[in-house]
């Protein structure tokens, strides 16, 4: 096959777009670890040398620091003075970090699965799993900062009302399992909302839970949450008015006999909440821009955690909501809806 003229400038140049934003990764990365976005968000215009000054860094590092934030429409440029600066839509995004909208922690993530491609390789290789134990550090400090943007613009105020009638419990007092909590930011969010309820949260991995307890002090909420080491399928406790998975139902071997065990844990007019990423069923109504983003770390991520595991359904991060269905129905859960959904969650309710 010979490739056509116009048709391959034209993919090439997308793939030179793609190049400069993985070449973004390290550049913006420095940027939150030095303080030069949170800087220049909060300083108003300023020049190379100032920003440097402000943030106790080499005024030359920072000036080409500058121009490839620029060049990538991350900061604004004025050449008639010289000075750079960032919009509210930069700044919200980039500038801070406690914003419902800051995307750095999705560009942690981006770095541990390139620190982890030899792990992977190998994986594709030999068809074994890898646990999520098993991966470079900062995915887990970055898993929680990407999702954490999204919880707290939409659980508090959309997700949980939209569950028949969990709201009221949770307002009145009730029991709350966050199965796979990883730092706990969903169970904290929950357990500041909802001050008269307790909040049990459960993670295999004793890293996240440990950082879970130190995040729950912080938050003033260690009185009424607790962590502890357990899986979906042997978690503690009974009568739960509401269980939550969020974003990890995918990612287990054996989702349906976590199905089952949150069916006996769960009150006879509890809810099961499991948030997932949100997929159509069919891989041609997925291959977008969000598709492309949670197919890229299911390979990486997800798949590989499955495999690992016992049974390893690989369900993927783009399972979609007939196969999700199908796993919580295995599980004896009769009623089952999409009760919520934004561009990257779709949220099911499953009740008895």
């Amino acid at each position: 096959m010979t490739p056509q003229p116009d048709k391959l400038m034209a993919f090439m140049g997308k793939l030179v777009g793609d190049l400069g934003a993985m070449a973004s990764i390290g550049p913006m990365l420095l940027g939150e670890k030095l303080g030069l976005y949170k800087t220049l968000a909060n300083g108003g215009p300023m020049t190379p040398a100032g920003l440097a000054s402000a943030t106790g860094t080499h005024e030359r590092y920072v000036r080409e620091w500058l121009a490839a934030q620029a060049a990538s429409g991350f900061v604004e440029y004025d050449a008639a003075t010289g000075k750079f600066s960032m919009t509210p839509e930069q700044a919200v995004a980039l500038g801070d970090e406690e914003s419902p909208f800051y995307f750095l922690g999705a560009v942690e993530v981006a770095l541990a699965m390139i620190r982890d491609e030899p792990t992977i390789t190998e994986a594709f290789r030999s068809g074994k799993g890898v646990g999520w134990h098993e991966h470079d550090t900062c995915l887990f400090r970055g898993t929680e900062r990407f999702f954490r943007p999204g919880y707290m613009r939409h659980l508090i105020s959309e997700w949980i009302p939209a569950l028949d009638g969990i709201q009221a419990q949770l307002e009145a007092g009730a029991r709350v399992a966050d199965v796979g909590c990883g730092h706990g930011a969903s169970t904290i969010l929950m357990a500041q909302a909802f001050p008269k309820s307790r909040f049990y949260g459960f993670d295999y991995h004793p890293a996240s839970i440990d950082r879970a307890r130190k995040a729950a002090e912080a938050a003033g909420v260690a009185d009424r949450v607790t962590f502890d080491v357990a899986t979906a399928k042997d978690y503690p406790g009974h009568s739960y008015a509401l269980v939550a998975f969020f974003d990890c139902l995918h990612d287990m071997g054996d989702p349906a006999g976590a199905a089952r065990h949150v069916y006996s844990t769960l009150a006879e007019d509890g809810a099961w909440m499991v948030v997932e990423p949100y997929a159509n069923d069919r891989l041609e109504d997925n291959l977008n821009p969000i598709g492309r983003v949670f197919y890229s770390a299911s390979t990486f991520i997800c798949t590989p955690a499955s495999k690992a595991q016992e049974i390893g359904a690989a369900l993927g991060a783009q399972a979609g909501e007939a196969r999700l269905a199908q796993v919580i129905g295995q599980g004896g859960f009769r009623h089952i809806r999409r009760a919520a959904e934004t561009p990257f969650n779709m949220v099911l309710e499953a009740k008895k």
